[in-house]
């Protein structure tokens, strides 16, 4: 098993910036699972989580073949692209994700109950209502941009492995 934690300041400074990371994860898992359909018949498994500060990669499998499927990820979030048609459909999907949230109230209470207990996280509604206003694929660039330039990584390696 190995984790790491990409992390950066630029998360945390609005619910924009939030928002702008679960899209930009979100394209980034789209962007990969062609590419990593090799690794996955192979029992590699792999994760990409948008957390609290930044991207959480997760990664397990057999450890020979491990790094290969790192470096295709670090390669794509290095190198990260995408299309305007894609950058439509993902806003889409998360603002019925969210509404779906939004409706439900165990799930709505929960999320408000962190709000309440958590400096720094923002609700599920403040996500929603800035995803509504609107958001254009050049503040996605900008954002993964100053989120790449600022970046801080943790890591766990836990298993049969060689440094």
């Amino acid at each position: 098993y190995v984790h790491f934690h990409l992390i950066s300041s630029q998360v945390q400074q609005s619910t924009k910036s939030v928002v702008l990371l679960e899209i930009f994860v979100s394209i980034l898992s789209l962007n990969l699972s062609e590419p990593a359909y090799g690794a996955d018949i192979a029992k590699l498994k792999y994760k990409l989580v948008a957390g609290e500060h930044g991207l959480i990669i997760r990664v397990k499998g057999f450890n020979h073949k491990l790094p290969l499927l790192l470096k295709l990820i670090i390669d794509h979030v290095s190198e990260f692209s995408f299309t305007p048609a894609v950058f439509d459909m993902i806003k889409e999907e998360l603002k019925k994700t969210y509404f779906n949230m939004l409706i439900k109230p165990e799930v709505l209470a929960k999320d408000l109950h962190r709000v309440i207990l958590e400096h720094g996280k923002w609700s599920v509604i403040d996500k929603y209502r800035r995803l509504m206003k609107g958001l254009s694929a050049e503040s996605l660039l900008s954002f993964v941009k100053a989120f790449k330039s600022q970046l801080f990584v943790e890591g766990l390696a836990q298993g049969n492995l060689t440094c």
